[in-house]
């Protein structure tokens, strides 16, 4: 069984030499596979202003960098962590007196699971599901609000998990955090837009 797990890491191999020889196809294909994911993790650290900045950066840092590149982590992971990096220097440059993580140290690490939910605080979301949420446009506004205003680091963590599923050791090498600091993280987020559906819910009564 563990033998069909070669040809991906062998294909990404000659993927790493071709783009290292220039080869523009190669380019064209990671372009194609990556982008995206490394533009919703620069708007989630850095906001939509300077993502696609953050971004375009990313992939001249990235580019230049390949040859140095030893595959101790995926292409992927590779690449968002270079992203991430970017994007809180970007915060850090563009905002001096903002926090990346802010408040998560409040918080016992020992209070959450291995997703990031607390142990003795789950949420009853009323009748909220998730397509009841789609459906009211008022509320989706809000969620959004309150997803813009979180946190740089929050609002990466909860973007890489939740929306684009990407697992807990990953995570921990693209925004360089501990894995319970993650689960911190994920939690505050929650929290935080629970409160906003719950606030909405409590006003529609």
């Amino acid at each position: 069984m563990k033998n069909i797990f070669k040809p991906k890491k062998t294909n990404e191999q000659a993927l790493i030499k071709r783009l290292i020889n220039g080869d523009g196809s190669a380019f064209e294909q990671i372009v194609a596979d990556y982008h995206n994911i490394m533009l919703s993790v620069a708007r989630a650290i850095v906001g939509e202003a300077f993502a696609d900045e953050v971004v375009q950066d990313a992939w001249i840092s990235a580019i230049k960098a390949l040859p140095k590149f030893e595959g101790r982590s995926t292409l992927k992971t590779w690449l968002l962590h270079i992203v991430s990096n970017g994007a809180k220097s970007r915060v850090r440059r563009e905002n001096r007196h903002s926090s990346l993580d802010e408040g998560w140290q409040s918080v016992s690490t020992e209070k959450f699971d291995d997703t990031g939910h607390r142990f003795d605080n789950v949420y009853a979301w009323d009748n909220a599901t998730p397509e009841a949420i789609l459906e009211n446009e008022q509320l989706q506004s809000i969620i959004e609000q309150s997803f813009q205003q979180l946190p740089a680091q929050q609002r990466a963590a909860l973007t890489l998990y939740d929306l684009e599923g990407i697992k807990m050791e990953e995570i921990c090498n693209i925004l360089d955090v501990s894995a319970s600091n993650v689960r911190v993280l994920l939690h505050r987020a929650r929290t935080t837009l629970h409160h906003s559906i719950e606030k909405y819910q409590d006003n529609e009564k």
